[in-house]
Order: C-alpha cells, then sequence, then structure tokens
C-alpha cells in the first residue's frame, strides 16, 4: 500500500483532466457539426474552414481548462501559446498572406487559369494558381509570378472575351458523396435558371483534385446578363447545398 498509494492518487488526481479532455474532444465533434449545418447553405469551403476554426478554438479552451485540472497555472499557459502564436505569425506573414490570398481569390475574383489579366503593371495569360503566386505568361513569353495578395489588394482586369459572363463556383465534397448522382441532381436542379443562363453554354461541373479525403470541383456557369453575377453566386450555393443534403439523405 505504501508503493501503491502515491501512483494511485497520482492516477485520481488525472481523472478529472482526462474527463475534460473527452468533454472536450466530444464538443469539439458536436460544434463542428452544429456550424456545418449553419454553413451548409454557404460556400462549401468556407463552411469547411468554419468548422475546422470551432475545432482548433474548443479543444484550445479544453486543453487550458486540462491543464489547469492537474495545476499548470493557465495564465502561463495563455501567455506561452500567445508568444508562440505571435512568433509564428510574425515569421510566416508573407506566406499566410498569399495562401489566404489565394483562399480568398478562389471565391471573389473573377478569373481563372487560361484567362488574360492585367495587374500590377503586368499583363499576360494565367498559367497557373498556386498556394503563393499568380503566374503569368506575357506576349514576350516571359513568365510573371504575382504574389496572391496582390490579387486583392491591386486592380485586376480580366480581358478575356465575355469574361463577365463566366461564374465559377468552387465545390468541396467529402469522398463519401456518390459524385455522379451529385452531379446528374445539381445539373437537373440548375436547369430551373435557365432564364438566367446562356442557353449556348449549359452549366458544367469538372474534378479539379482529388483525394482520398475529399473531392474540389468547380461549377461553371455562363449568364445572360452581368448584373445576375452575385445573385447567381449565391443561388448556385443554395442549390449545391439543397442538392448535398438530398444526395446525403439517400444514401442513409
Amino acid at each position: 500500500m505504501a508503493f501503491g498509494g502515491p501512483i494511485v492518487a497520482d492516477a485520481i488526481a488525472l481523472v478529472p483532466a482526462g474527463v475534460i479532455a473527452l468533454v472536450t474532444v466530444l464538443l469539439a465533434w458536436v460544434s463542428s457539426l452544429i456550424i456545418g449545418r449553419l454553413l451548409s447553405r454557404t460556400n462549401p469551403r468556407m463552411a469547411g474552414a468554419g468548422r475546422r476554426l470551432t475545432v482548433v478554438v474548443v479543444v484550445l479552451i479544453g486543453g487550458t481548462l486540462a491543464l489547469q485540472a492537474i495545476g499548470v497555472n493557465p495564465a502561463v499557459l495563455l501567455v506561452v501559446i500567445g508568444l508562440l502564436g505571435a512568433t509564428i505569425l510574425i515569421a510566416l506573414r508573407e506566406p499566410l498572406g498569399n495562401y489566404g490570398a489565394k483562399y480568398f481569390s478562389d471565391i471573389y475574383t473573377p478569373f481563372k487559369v487560361g484567362d488574360t489579366i492585367r495587374v500590377q503593371g503586368y499583363a499576360g495569360k494565367v498559367i497557373e494558381i498556386n498556394a503563393m503566386t499568380t503566374v503569368l505568361l506575357t506576349d514576350d513569353d516571359l513568365l510573371v509570378s504575382v504574389p496572391n495578395s496582390s490579387m486583392l489588394r491591386d486592380v485586376v482586369v480580366n480581358t478575356s472575351p465575355q469574361a463577365w459572363k463566366e461564374v465559377i463556383v468552387p465545390v468541396t465534397l467529402a469522398a463519401s458523396i456518390d459524385l455522379p448522382a451529385f452531379e446528374s441532381e445539381l445539373l437537373k436542379s440548375l436547369t430551373k435558371l435557365r432564364t438566367r443562363l446562356d442557353r449556348r453554354f449549359p452549366p458544367v461541373l469538372t474534378t479539379k483534385s482529388r483525394s482520398a479525403q475529399s473531392a474540389d470541383l468547380a461549377l461553371t456557369l455562363m449568364l445572360r446578363r452581368p448584373e445576375d453575377r452575385d445573385a447567381m453566386t449565391a443561388e448556385a450555393n443554395k442549390r449545391i447545398a439543397e442538392v448535398l443534403d438530398h444526395v446525403r439523405g439517400v444514401r442513409r
């Protein structure tokens, strides 16, 4: 008993921290589902980012409470986390800015690979959009790498013919979703919008990339009127969410 006493006491002292950790995991999972449901009618990428941010916040709060339960001063922990976070943000300010700009440019910037644009005094055809830069091929066969953050700060002119007609809506699906069924249902739903679309160019859903966890798609719409761009983007996201819910319901 003399040998086991301290060990048992230490184990008992860790029980509250273990309970807090389990509750934190459960709350993170439930919160992620709730946020995903609330944002289901928004852009899928934004919904995914909202779910991940929720999990991070819940885990940080739960981790702080768990460490406090075992005797660690939470004030010290918060100071350490704050200093580490500030150091990381300062060191990665430019890469994170470009990476974040890539995320928002995917959603809001009206150009894609293959378009001809002008930005920061350069003009050329977009041949690549990666996590950090947008690469242009000029008329002189020069490669120009423009930081993605510039696409949000500076004026970007898309000089491609009838570029205003095209709306591209990014779609991210979990690997468990039946992609052919989703595509069929979505295109069928979009036929109800044909009076607002250019009938010469029907909606097209293309696959940009696939992994074991998800598939990144792009829905391309050709508008009849430029003033419908925002309304049609919102309507397309609404129908994507509705079709996704329907496909998930069929699987259940």
